[in-house]
């Protein structure tokens, strides 16, 4: 619960416990995601990535994932690593960027992804089922301008951060479009 006595308008409160709800929210979806794809050796994270050039429809840098997803280079420099070794991605020379190769998804990698998403379909199905889909909506609606704020504020100068000041954030996820696919169907593709 957030304190009485903190400085926060109505409406900051009440954002606050928005964000609180998606952290858990996040953390939730990945224990699932993880669970749905366990038996098929991925883990939500490697999921994740081999989403990301699918929806792209097209091979991708480690760079262009990681800004897709909303994760550091490193992190998905490392789940494409363990998905090369396990035969799911290789990679192809880059003619734009010599040190940054195309990943691309193999014929074992396609096969995975979409054995992940025909088991997403039933799942979200059945989660979104009890609940009004103006409610899920709204709820996009609200996320995806929660995104929109978050991202633009994230390239201005801040001078009251704090202990940050003077540090700039990480990049933002680029601006993506909805699909249907993915962890969470309806979610915003990157």
């Amino acid at each position: 619960m957030i304190r009485s006595g903190d400085h926060r308008t109505h409406d900051g409160k009440t954002a606050t416990q928005v964000i609180l709800s998606v952290f858990r929210a996040n953390g939730l979806l990945l224990a699932a995601g993880d669970l749905l794809a366990a038996d098929l050796g991925l883990t939500a994270a490697r999921w994740q990535v081999l989403g990301a050039i699918t929806l792209a429809q097209r091979p991708l840098t480690v760079p262009q994932i990681a800004r897709r997803m909303g994760l550091t280079r490193q992190s998905v420099h490392a789940t494409v690593n363990r998905l090369v070794h396990d035969g799911l991605l290789d990679l192809a020379p880059n003619a734009d960027h010599r040190r940054s190769p195309l990943v691309r998804l193999t014929d074992r990698g396609r096969t995975s992804y979409t054995a992940i998403d025909g088991r997403q379909a039933a799942w979200v199905n059945r989660l979104a089922g009890a609940i009004d889909r103006s409610d899920l909506e709204t709820t996009a609606h609200v996320l995806d301008e929660l995104c929109r704020r978050l991202e633009a504020d994230s390239t201005e100068d801040h001078p009251q951060r704090g202990e940050g000041q003077g540090k700039p954030m990480r990049r933002p996820p680029e601006p993506v479009e909805r699909t249907q696919s993915s962890l969470g169907r309806g979610r915003r593709q990157r």
